[in-house]
Order: structure tokens, then sequence, then C-alpha cells
């Protein structure tokens, strides 16, 4: 029981990491530009968990968690910081961000899929109905001008906003299907790996180069991006391999508040009352959908009940 509720607080710790430093990465990208900026944060982020857990050692991982978990995380990385870099502005940085939050309710909707748990409809319907009405709201910005918002933004950037829901959809899977896979192993340094990797031959193939030159401010943005993203994965990969996943979806629902908040102080972006009803929105529904899911004989707000009654 100790050691779930250590791996549980891992999680809790990756939620506040990362929604702060995805905003560092956005301002890489201004710095470098799109794909050699998150080539760069990767390639940082590597280093800095090779240099902490030692060079991965290939033969003790299960192939599979190699070849599916691996892949499926390159995916995700090259979506989410590929959505951050080509975003127009900050503002709408931010809001691809909250369109990414979605994955905490697909994770859910992934347990039930694989039977991993249950679910009351009557909370599960609302509940998902909220979390992508908060998220039209993020992108529209304005209650009265919903559709047409959506719709205009999302226009005016398809790319960014498709790679941002696909690698909600990506990182679900990827959270449902590590555990079983990974037989207790950590493969996190070698998928930074890959993910550098994969980022350096596209920066190639495109002949993307840096959008500015390299600056004491650039580079320490940089490595403190890298940094931060390679510890909070690294607390995320240990608390989805021994933590308690469904408790660690719903404390990742207010990620998208942190976020918000983050995106206010290390951006400077002035967020309107339309993203802030968003972020509530996307909270609670994530919220109600995770309440679908307990037990009927578990108390309805005991934390320690989940963790009590989940294997």
């Amino acid at each position: 029981m100790q050691t779930q509720v250590k791996f549980t607080v891992f999680g809790v710790l990756a939620v506040l990491l990362w929604s702060a430093v995805l905003h560092v990465v956005r301002i890489v990208s201004e710095d470098f530009g799109p794909i050699g900026g998150a080539a760069l944060v990767y390639s940082y982020a590597a280093l800095f968990l090779v240099a902490f857990s030692g060079l991965p050692k290939i033969k003790n991982y299960p192939k599979r968690y190699i070849v599916i978990g691996g892949t499926l995380f390159v995916c995700y990385e090259l979506c989410l910081s590929l959505s951050l870099g080509f975003a127009n502005s900050r503002t709408q940085s931010a809001q691809v961000l909250i369109v990414n939050y979605l994955w905490p309710l697909f994770t859910i909707i992934g347990a039930l899929l694989s039977k991993q748990a249950n679910a009351k409809p009557i909370l599960l319907v609302p509940g998902s109905l909220l979390a992508f009405t908060g998220v039209c709201l993020v992108v529209s910005g304005d209650l009265s001008y919903l559709f047409n918002g959506v719709l205009a933004n999302v226009i005016s950037n398809p790319l960014a906003f498709f790679l941002a829901f696909s690698g909600a959809i990506i990182w679900a899977v990827y959270c449902n299907l590590t555990k079983s896979m990974a037989n207790g192993e950590n493969a996190i340094s070698l998928f930074f790996i890959f993910t550098a990797c994969t980022l350096w031959l596209k920066w190639h193939l495109f002949d993307a180069g840096f959008a500015s030159g390299f600056s004491f401010s650039s580079v320490f943005l940089l490595a403190l991006a890298g940094g931060g993203m390679a510890l909070g994965y690294g607390l995320w990969n240990k608390a989805i391999i021994g933590g308690n996943m469904i408790l660690l979806a719903a404390i990742s629902y207010f990620t998208p508040v942190f976020s918000g908040v983050f995106a206010a102080l290390i951006l400077g972006v002035n967020l309107q009352q339309g993203f802030w009803l968003g972020v509530v929105s996307v909270t609670i529904g994530s919220l109600l959908c995770w309440q679908s899911t307990r037990l009927k004989d578990q108390q309805p707000n005991s934390v320690q009940s989940v963790l009590d009654n989940t294997e």
C-alpha cells in the first residue's frame, strides 16, 4: 500500500511540472523554431534522464513495451511539442494545451473499454459533454460565439488543434497499455532518445534551421524546459507503473486550471472569461467522469477508499 501511495504522489508532482514546463517549451519554440526547439528540448531531456538514470538497457525491457509503448510515446510527444510550436500565438498555445488535456477523459474511456473500470452512465454522459463543451469554450473564448468561434479558430490553424486532439487520444492509450506491457520496467530514457532522434530527422528532412541564434537566456530556458520535462515524465512513468491509474487521472483533471495559471504567469497572456469558464467546465466534467467509475461500495469522497479498493 505504501508503495502505491508513493507512486501516486510521483504522479501528482508530474502533473504540476507539466502544467508549468510546457509553457516554457512554447517560448523555446519561439527562439529556435517549432521543430528545432522541440528537438533541442527533447535532446536536453534525454541527456538529463541518462545522467540521472544511466544508459537504458534495452535487453531488460519487454519487446512489446519497446515497440508499442515507444511508438505511442514518440507519436504523442511529436503531437504535443509541434502543436505548441505551430500555434499562431501564445494565447493559442494555451488553448491547444487545454485541447490536449482531454487525455484524462480519454483515459477513463479507455479504462472502461478495456474493462479496467466500471462506470455509471448517469454521470459519465453529462461529464463527457461538460468536458468537450469546456474545450469548445476555451477555443472560442466567448460563450455567445461558441460554435462560430471554435470553427474560426480551428480553421485559422487546423494543424495545431489536430495535433493537440490526436495527442490526447494517443496519450490515453499509452497510459492504459503501459502498466500491462512494462512488466515493472521504466524505459522513459530510451523513449526520450527515440523522440529526440525522430525530431532531428524531421528537422534535417525539412531543412528547418533555427529561428534565432543562441543566447544565454534562450539556452537557460532550453535547459529549464528539458530538465523539467525529463523530471515530469520520469515521475509520471513511475506513477502509471506502480500508482493508482484512476486516481491519477482524477487528480490530473485539475491540470487545465494549473496550466491556465502558469500560462498567465509564464507567457504573460491575458486569458478571457470564456477561457476560464471552459477550464472549469473541463475540470468538472472530467471529475464527473471519474466519479462515474467508482464502485458502489466506495465512500463518495474518500481518496483512501479508492486506494484501498484498487489493485
